[in-house]
C-alpha cells in the first residue's frame, strides 16, 4: 500500500493521544477521562488503518464512517479535559487542530468514495 497522509497523520495523532493519556495519568491523576480519549483518539486510526483490506467500497464507507465517529467524539474529550483545567491551551492547541483536520480529512474521502459507488 502506497503512503497515505491520512493513515500517517491519524497513527502520530494516537501517539500525541497515548503521550496525553500518560501526562493525565501521572500528572493529574485523572483517569476516566484520559482512558475514554485514549480509547477514541486511537481508535480512529486503527479504524482506517482496517479499511485499508475492506471487503468493498461499502465495508469502507462503512469503516471510515466509524473512524470519523471516533474522530467527532474524540474532539468532544478534548474539549471536556480542556474545560475541567486537565490540560493547558498550549496543548489542546497541539491536538484539537489536527482532530478537526483528521475530521475533514475523512468526511472528505467518505464524499470521494460514495461518489464514487
Amino acid at each position: 500500500m502506497g503512503k497515505s497522509i491520512l493513515r500517517d497523520k491519524s497513527y502520530s495523532f494516537a501517539i500525541s493521544i497515548v503521550k496525553l493519556n500518560q501526562l493525565l495519568i501521572s500528572e493529574k491523576k485523572e483517569y476516566v477521562l484520559s482512558n475514554q480519549v485514549l480509547k477514541s483518539g486511537t481508535a480512529i486510526g486503527a479504524l482506517i488503518k482496517e479499511a485499508e483490506f475492506a471487503q468493498s467500497k461499502a465495508d469502507f464507507i462503512h469503516k471510515m464512517s466509524i473512524a470519523l465517529k471516533e474522530a467527532n467524539e474524540t474532539l468532544y474529550w478534548l474539549d471536556l479535559i480542556k474545560d475541567c483545567d486537565y490540560i493547558d491551551h498550549e496543548t489542546f492547541n497541539s491536538l484539537y487542530p489536527t482532530c478537526k483536520e483528521l475530521t475533514a480529512m475523512l468526511v472528505s474521502s467518505i464524499k470521494t468514495t460514495k461518489s464514487k459507488l
